[in-house]
């Protein structure tokens, strides 16, 4: 992860400049997450990262934010996306906003590997990521 020397003067952040798979990876059996930034790098306004799913995989199972919007965009193959009560197949470019509040998912129906970028606003979701890699490993 690089950095530059001096902070933004508008903020006291600084911009983060990452090489492809280079972040915070948390491992789960068919599937992986890499965090871009998030916490002290984004004053936890919002959390990047990238969702890697191995072919047939089921993702991490419906749930909803209360207070968090999340985008994804599909950046490999074709992940599904459940959207309310409805399952969207989305090839890469293609891009879905979900509200606070609504259910949604995400998997991998194909037999190739499917990723999608991920925006969660405001951030934190990565406080939760080490207890749900612990989950797959007391339950996988």
């Amino acid at each position: 992860m690089s950095r530059e020397a001096t902070p933004s003067t508008a903020t006291r952040r600084m911009p983060v400049v990452l090489q492809p798979w280079e972040g915070r990876t948390y491992q789960m059996p068919a599937m992986r997450a890499v965090f871009k930034a998030d916490g002290d790098e984004t004053d936890s306004r919002y959390s990047v990262s990238e969702w890697w799913l191995e072919p047939g995989c089921d993702g991490p199972g419906k749930h909803a934010h209360p207070a968090n919007d999340e985008i994804f965009y599909a950046i490999e193959g074709t992940p599904s996306v459940l959207v309310g009560k409805h399952w969207i197949d989305a090839p890469a470019g293609s891009c879905i906003v979900i509200p606070a509040g609504v259910t949604h998912d995400f998997a991998n129906r194909t037999e190739t590997r499917a990723g999608l970028f991920n925006v969660f606003l405001p951030g934190g979701f990565e406080h939760n990521m080490p207890s749900i890699v612990r989950w797959y490993e007391e339950n996988g």
